[in-house]
């Protein structure tokens, strides 16, 4: 993205925004120098940061296609959906069915533009500018409950989303009830989130001086949780097992239904990010 030219109105491109660093860091071209510089102050403390961008977005696929075709989901609602970049949610979930139904949630403008155009010829497919830490704006809007069936299971995805709120701590619990509160029986909820490990060891001191560098630039809101914070956000859903013979929980996403066995121990860059996927019955 060429920076100041045809910048979408309300967006300003000195301020930067998690979907477009999160753009850069997965190689993509829409983002302004502001997020570039983002990126460049985090992977000062963490050189292989994107590699923690791609592992989540390897983790996307998985979880989708663990809905689509193992729990036979077929309403997906993706909350800080992000850029659109190859494999999005609906092309993996409609695979599995043609006629899956997805909604796209993200504040930013410019995602609002490029989700827009990708999803003009599919008729299951609708993208909402909103902020979903605000559920109302999501759950009782016109678009969302024309596009979804509220009597059939829906998939709520929140992935490396929940992590970009510092003002209010317990605010990300209470928007996860919200939805949870709101969903039929059946339905699903996912979270991946950055892993605070609170144990003193190298993964500790990285996401430590990580937050502070990003914290110090230009993006602010952003935190860490440890792994019994991220299982609180679930409330009282089942957390589904983690891989064949393996309990339910929280673990780092390259653990969870890896594609095949983990060749080596996992990175830093790995590791600091957990994830959950959990059942309302």
């Amino acid at each position: 993205m060429t920076d100041y030219f045809n910048v979408p109105p309300g967006v300003n491109p000195n301020e930067s925004s998690a979907a477009r660093v999160y753009d850069y860091l997965l190689g993509g071209k829409d983002n302004y120098e502001i997020d570039r510089q983002v990126a460049r102050e985090a992977a000062r403390v963490m050189p292989d940061i994107a590699e923690t961008a791609r592992v989540n977005r390897h983790l996307m696929t998985r979880v989708c296609r663990f809905l689509a075709y193992h729990a036979r989901i077929r309403q997906f609602i993706d909350c800080g959906s992000g850029m659109p970049t190859a494999e999005n949610v609906h092309q993996i979930v409609q695979r599995a069915d043609p006629t899956a139904k997805v909604v796209y949630v993200d504040y930013d403008p410019v995602v609002a533009s490029h989700g827009r155009a990708l999803l003009d010829e599919n008729e299951f497919t609708e993208y909402l500018e909103a902020d979903f830490f605000d559920p109302p704006s999501i759950l009782d809007h016109p678009t969302v409950n024309e596009h979804l069936d509220w009597n059939e299971p829906i998939a709520v995805l929140f992935l490396l989303a929940l992590h970009h709120h510092t003002d209010d701590r317990e605010l990300a619990g209470k928007v996860t009830k919200e939805f949870i509160d709101r969903l039929p029986s059946g339905s699903y909820v996912a979270i991946s989130h950055l892993l605070d490990p609170h144990d003193g060891s190298e993964d500790d001191h990285v996401v430590q001086g990580l937050l502070e560098s990003v914290r110090n630039g230009s993006m602010k809101d952003v935190s860490a949780r440890t792994r019994a914070e991220i299982k609180d956000l679930f409330h009282d859903l089942e957390l589904i097992p983690t891989g064949p013979k393996k309990p339910g929980g929280v673990v780092p996403v390259v653990e969870w239904w890896p594609d095949g066995p983990l060749l080596g121990k996992p990175t830093v860059a790995q590791r600091i990010v957990a994830v959950g996927v959990a059942r309302k019955r």
